[in-house]
């Protein structure tokens, strides 16, 4: 690369998705230097890629699982008015989830960066690591002024993709155990529908309209079901319908095609709803997304891979980091069915282990969010955005204990971290019972 900018940090967080954000507030509060690389022009990841995607899984046991998620959204709704509400899930097997406004959350979430001293940089790619032995002593990015190179003493790597740790060579897999990816979505909202006529059949599917449009080939035929769902702001409808199959999330022309096949689905669902189903006369399509939000590419081989089984179980490890229990949320991996199948008896719930966030052998490098170390059946459950947020929060902290005790990742002491989350006001961890 040509000589550029070099710069230095404690701390360089890679990805500003929700766990980037975990991980940079999380080690910026641990009075660490951090450096977060965002490649896009907005924090938030999926937030930003489907404007008014709720927060699914923040409730396991119709209890917050604390900790920064318990923060931001106490700040949403403590706004006059509010910015946010709990609110229930319309789909099959889910809790309840948060709505809030999209604008307002990101704005929120940049406040709560700036707080923590984090220096974010956007529109800036981290492209390769940089190593020596087992450990990264720099890594290489760019922006729009050229190549340029950091030196961190901690990588945390949120990028969704995990470039850098595959790069680094941690092993890793692609979707699932015959390299099937969830498939990816463009979404949208419809604003100024009536909620009173929308809403007013009991399906939340639409499965009846959903046939009467394929049928006729108004329709894609992967649109069996309409995922349509309240909007936060009266009147507002989030429509999460059009998935685009058999699209490897890894590759950019991949996602450029699928995102302009996706432009043309919504358009066509958005005048399918304005023509057919009571409620959307008055309607007209707005937040369309600027890309697809991509579901599933890389899951990074960790030092415990969790299991469907673990979950099966409602397994609490002990050096588990945030409780769930997301059902099996599997979006059209082999074939055009979606599954939401209960992955926990009713009351019960999982907690992620630490293990899974730490690759065997780079010592300075963690993961979080959606390239965590997991089978595909776990994978489908873990994905919530509060689990990323914690999980990030968790490799945040894991970093400051590493750096002060002068140890590896793999060797930070689990005690130590859950007594620190817990600390936080994670709930239901090290054995503690998930209480408010």
């Amino acid at each position: 690369m040509n000589e550029g900018t070099h710069l230095t940090t404690d701390v360089l967080v890679i990805g500003g998705g929700t766990a980037g954000f975990g991980a940079a507030v999380a080690a910026g509060r641990q009075g660490l230097d951090v450096c977060l690389f965002e490649e896009g022009r907005k924090i938030g990841g999926v937030m930003a890629f489907c404007p008014g995607m709720p927060w699914g899984a923040a409730y396991p046991c119709d209890t917050i699982i604390g900790g920064l998620m318990e923060e931001l959204s106490d700040r949403l709704f403590a706004m006059d008015p509010p910015a946010a509400a709990k609110r229930p899930c319309a789909l099959e097997n889910f809790g309840p989830e948060i709505q809030y406004d999209h604008d307002i959350a990101t704005m929120t979430m940049f406040e709560m960066l700036e707080e923590a001293g984090v220096r974010v940089h956007l529109n800036t790619t981290a492209v390769a690591p940089v190593m020596a032995g087992k450990r990264i002593v720099g890594v290489e990015y760019f922006d729009r002024h050229g190549a340029h190179t950091i030196s961190p003493r901690m990588v945390i790597d949120c990028s969704g993709d995990g470039d850098v740790s595959a790069k680094a060579g941690v092993p890793y897999t692609l979707g699932d155990d015959e390299g099937n990816m969830m498939g990816v979505t463009l979404s949208f909202q419809m604003i100024d529908a009536d909620w009173s006529r929308v809403f007013a059949e009991d399906d939340p599917y639409f499965r009846r309209y959903a046939a009467k449009g394929i049928a006729a080939g108004r329709l894609h035929e992967d649109l069996a079901q309409l995922y349509l769902m309240k909007g936060f702001h009266k009147d507002t409808v989030f429509c999460n319908s059009v998935v685009i199959r058999e699209v490897d999330g890894a590759d950019p022309m991949e996602v450029t095609r699928a995102t302009q096949e996706g432009r043309r689905r919504c358009q066509q669902l958005a005048q399918f709803l304005k023509e057919d189903i009571p409620g959307f006369e008055n309607a007209r399509m707005a937040y369309l997304g600027p890309t697809v939000g991509v579901r599933e590419t890389r899951k990074l081989e960790g030092v415990y891979r969790v299991t469907g089984e673990d979950l099966a179980r409602a397994t609490k490890f002990h050096d588990g980091i945030v409780c769930c229990d997301n059902p099996i949320d599997d979006v059209m991996r082999a074939s055009s069915n979606a599954t939401h199948d209960a992955m926990v008896e009713e009351g019960a719930y999982y907690t992620i282990p630490f293990r899974s966030l730490v690759p065997k052998e780079i010592e300075n490098l963690m993961f979080a969010g959606r390239i965590i170390s997991a089978d595909p059946i776990a994978f489908a459950s873990v994905r919530g955005m509060p689990q990323c947020i914690a999980m990030g929060q968790a490799t945040g902290t894991a970093a400051a204990i590493a750096l002060r005790d002068g140890v590896s990742v793999q060797n930070v002491d689990p005690g130590k971290l859950v007594t620190a989350l817990q600390a936080q006001k994670v709930r239901g961890l090290g054995g503690t019972t998930l209480t408010t």
